[in-house]
């Protein structure tokens, strides 16, 4: 099978007008050739998935798309096109009657997939092997915690709808992650994957960035002191039931609530499914805009607000972990040095989106939102806007993310990841994974202050010579203070000043250390700085040196750690 591919840089346009395509553009397409099959101007057949853009008039239009068709999150608000799955040739044919243009970039015959998707694998969903399956990704959770136990807890949240009213089903398990020796309240990272369950890139994401810093503690200054200092909790399968019936190669979107829709198609299509959305399900401003009434649709919202078991379980667990921090009011901001992040991975727009996605009228922190997402952008390529501005996407409430920054104020994103639901191995490894764990590092870095640090500049390569040292050498401390790490438009000044400390972080440090410009002046907005560190009276054993970076405007950066050993 071909995965569904979407680069706009990567296709050119192909109009249901032409009428002929070269040999050259159908290389390499599924079911494209010059010599036989259809060819991408082509309607598409029974058996087959189109990947398309669809032209829309205006926003009006584009939200009516929303409603009829299995729209994806990548809209193109200069060419005026949004990106629709089609499975039934009815609905290309509706669409081409009233008007609107389709261009097909790509399609797929189900039967291929299914049959790749049948085959044997001895790990991994069949077809996919880097993608665990939902049994794997729990015995995962389980593994880590008998690895780590200092470390490592994985708490039950809760039934999903299949455990609570049918014989099957899965129970939802969170992973939290935290060195128990140090007492908290310590500042917490949520990230969540697979609440749509045809996306399978999220869940492997999020499992991978636990092992990550799992594995990493004690070796990786930076995973050691963000585990000592603050929290993550990770929930890989937010929909297992949903999941299960995606990893048969269904584009099963939704939960598995066959009472919502009884004549719903099963197996099911991309235009009519059983189940619930459960990112249009939340309890914040549920059923405004963006969400279908018809409980067959992609996005049906639900009978209520948290009607889902999966929903409300997710609700009262993240509730538990962080503070509400925002007025009552909707244009009462979280205050600037609250804390927590929390972000939920989706596929397939290559987008970091913020909230609001129920309303186009920005949030009351969106300055500081934005900013974060523009860093999240410069580590994964992709580009930062509110969910429904236009331009970015579209109006879609219930959404997870505006949940809890709405009712909670926590700092809140959604991750499109990737160029398909059905990632092929080899794009995953090479061009989706890196970028998104470095994203999720950042991420975690900046739970502690999400509205401030991140409009501070990065220290990066931090480097300590020698690293391993008798007490009361002197060991060279280098970093680079960057504040230019941005995807988009966003201020950056030249850095002020660079600090280190000792075996704590700043905010918990009485007797920070300033660090010099490496060429004698403080004049540029990338700077490599330098400290001559003294170890006298260090005690024996391994230390934790921090590093971070202010810019003119007096902004404090996240740190970055290295370890030095005295012998």
């Amino acid at each position: 099978m071909k995965a569904f591919l979407r680069s706009p840089k990567s296709f050119p346009r192909f109009v249901v007008a032409l009428s002929a395509l070269t040999a050259a553009a159908c290389v390499g397409v599924t079911g494209c050739s010059s010599d036989s099959g259809p060819s991408l101007d082509a309607p598409p057949s029974a058996g087959e998935t189109v990947f398309t853009h669809v032209h829309y008039k205006d926003q009006a239009d584009l939200q009516g798309l929303v409603h009829r068709y299995d729209v994806l999150e990548e809209v193109n608000g200069e060419e005026g096109w949004v990106a629709v799955l089609i499975d039934d040739p009815a609905d290309y044919e509706a669409l081409v009657a009233s008007g609107h243009r389709v261009d097909i970039v790509e399609r797929e015959k189900k039967q291929e997939r299914l049959r790749l998707q049948s085959s044997a694998a001895a790990t991994g969903i069949s077809g996919y092997s880097c993608y665990r399956t939902v049994e794997e990704t729990h015995a995962t959770l389980e593994q880590l915690v008998a690895d780590y136990p200092n470390l490592a807890k994985v708490v039950n949240i809760g039934p999903t709808w299949n455990k609570k009213n049918r014989e099957s089903g899965y129970d939802m398990f969170v992973l939290e992650l935290t060195n128990s020796a140090i007492p908290g309240p310590k500042p917490a990272f949520f990230l969540m994957g697979g609440i749509h369950a045809r996306e399978y890139t999220t869940s492997e994401t999020v499992l991978r960035f636990a092992e990550q810093m799992a594995k990493g503690y004690g070796s990786d200054p930076d995973a050691t002191w963000l585990l000592d200092h603050y929290e993550l909790h990770v929930l890989p399968q937010t929909n297992p039931d949903g999941r299960k019936v995606a990893e048969q190669g269904y584009y099963q979107r939704k939960n598995a609530n066959d009472t919502n829709g009884g004549s719903c198609a099963n197996p099911p299509t991309m235009s009519d499914q059983y189940g619930t959305d459960l990112n249009r399900n939340s309890s914040f401003q549920f059923n405004t805009g963006g969400s279908s009434d018809e409980q067959c649709d992609q996005d049906y919202h639900g009978p209520t607000a948290v009607s889902e078991p999966e929903t409300d379980n997710v609700q009262k667990y993240v509730a538990s972990i962080f503070p509400d921090q925002r007025g009552p009011n909707m244009r009462d901001a979280a205050p600037s040095d609250a804390s927590g992040v929390l972000i939920t991975l989706h596929s397939f727009a290559q987008k970091v989106l913020y909230p609001w996605g129920w309303s186009a009228s920005a949030p009351p922190n969106g300055a500081q939102l934005a900013t974060l997402g523009r860093k999240f952008g410069y580590l994964t390529g992709y580009t930062a806007c509110q969910v429904a501005a236009p331009g970015c996407m579209y109006v879609a409430s219930g959404g997870t993310d505006d949940w809890s920054y709405g009712e909670l104020g926590v700092a809140s994103f959604t991750i499109e990841m990737g160029t398909a639901f059905f990632e092929k191995c080899a794009t995953y490894e090479r061009s989706v994974a890196p970028g998104n764990l470095s994203a999720l590092r950042y991420a975690f870095k900046a739970a502690r202050r999400p509205y401030q640090t991140p409009a501070g500049p990065e220290s990066l390569q931090v480097t300590a010579s020698p690293a391993s040292v008798a007490a009361g050498t002197s060991v060279t401390l280098t970093a680079t203070a960057d504040d230019t790490r941005y995807k988009g438009s966003e201020p950056t000044q030249a850095i002020a000043a660079a600090r280190y400390t000792v075996d704590k972080p700043s905010w918990a440090s009485s007797d920070p250390v300033a660090m010099n410009a490496a060429d004698g002046a403080f004049d540029a907005k990338s700077e490599k700085v330098t400290a001559a560190v003294d170890t006298t009276g260090w005690s024996r054993g391994r230390h934790m040196v921090f590093v971070e970076s202010k810019d003119t405007q007096g902004n404090w950066g996240v740190p970055s750690a290295v370890f030095i050993d005295i012998q």
